[in-house]
């Protein structure tokens, strides 16, 4: 079985529930939409949190958020190709995935592609107290490239779609934090993604990042929620 839920900012209490609750087994997937929190605290931290993931019987794939460094910057990965696509992955937890933008991967025989990524509003006060923070926590343009060139591929028509952030028409206003100047946020990947949505065939998009559930024609926003990963 795959699964899907939110951000969980490195606590995985409820993903832990869920295994238990459900029975789950090794070659069970659970999908995070970004901001997993796996590499977000160091590596000592962050090594204790990977081993408690990694005696759940469940296999993570995450996607990339803002609120963790990327893989491929991190000495320890390595790439393999899991599901049609290449994943980032530790020798030494081999039960975490993480995904790379732009790649098409074959999930329960849907083709689902995967843009991860965001702007961190909470920049600032992240720097200020030492914790981190990476300047490419959105899409390069190398990235957005490679993106816009494995759909063409495609002849611009997927399945599913797992991103971080939502495409601009989509934000869902009615939870932004009234103390956040909105005009001050960097909103370059919802711009992105907006003119990707417009010219994408798709069944389902999913997305995390702004800590709230909603639905929206055949885009679903989910946080602390779980669901069985498809078109439903």
């Amino acid at each position: 079985m795959i699964y899907i839920t939110g951000d969980t900012h490195g606590s995985f209490e409820r993903v832990e529930n869920f295994c238990q609750r459900f029975n789950t087994k090794n070659d069970d997937i659970m999908i995070i939409l970004g901001d997993a929190g796996i590499n977000f605290s160091g590596p000592r931290y962050d090594r204790l949190k990977k081993r408690q993931l990694e005696e759940l019987p469940i296999t993570i794939f995450a996607i990339h958020g803002n609120h963790e460094q990327r893989p491929f910057t991190i000495e320890s990965y390595k790439e393999q190709v899991w599901n049609g696509g290449m994943v980032y992955y530790e020798e030494k937890f081999p039960s975490i995935l993480f995904a790379k933008d732009g790649e098409v991967y074959n999930l329960n025989g849907l083709k689902t592609i995967v843009m991860g990524g965001a702007y961190s509003i909470d920049k600032a006060y992240r720097l200020a107290y030492g914790y981190g923070w990476w300047e490419d926590e959105q899409p390069s343009d190398e990235i957005k490239k490679y993106v816009e060139e494995q759909l063409e591929r495609e002849a611009w028509d997927v399945d599913v779609v797992l991103s971080h952030t939502t495409p601009l028409k989509y934000e869902p206003v009615e939870v932004f934090m009234s103390g956040v100047d909105q005009s001050k946020v960097d909103k370059s990947t919802e711009n992105w993604l907006d003119k990707i949505e417009d010219r994408l065939s798709y069944k389902k998009w999913y997305c995390g990042h702004y800590h709230t559930e909603k639905k929206i024609d055949n885009l679903e926003i989910m946080f602390e929620n779980f669901d069985e990963f498809g078109l439903g």
